[in-house]
């Protein structure tokens, strides 16, 4: 759970594209859109802030989706929109029982997951 995160990436145009498509099956949109900057998140609430700029190297976010289907949604979407593969939706049991997780690298190679925890 978090407030907010801003991570730099060197295309927004690029990233915008990404994360609109990935982030769309989770109930996330773009909630502001300024000078080099975006704001994603639901409804008058933008959690993800990307900003224009030289990153500082690959970070890891996770975002919760409300079931499994939002998992396989969040990733089927995130491929077509300039997402790379970095593990197919499925079950983690080294992390619990029913920790299931999708993960994608956005275009900049940040590690970029949607998770759920309950039972299908």
């Amino acid at each position: 759970m978090f407030d907010h995160i801003q991570i730099k990436v060197k295309d927004l145009k690029s990233s915008k594209r990404f994360y609109t498509a990935a982030l769309a099956p989770l109930g996330f949109s773009v909630q502001y859109e300024g000078d080099g900057v975006l704001g994603f998140g639901p409804k008058n609430a933008p959690a993800l802030w990307l900003a224009e700029g030289e990153s500082h190297g690959p970070v890891h976010i996770a975002f919760a989706a409300k079931n499994r289907a939002a998992v396989r949604a969040f990733y089927a979407a995130a491929l077509p929109a300039g997402g790379k593969d970095n593990g197919e939706p499925g079950l983690r049991p080294q992390y619990h029982a029913n920790y299931y997780g999708g993960f994608v690298k956005d275009p900049d190679g940040n590690n970029i997951e949607a998770v759920c925890h309950d039972e299908e």
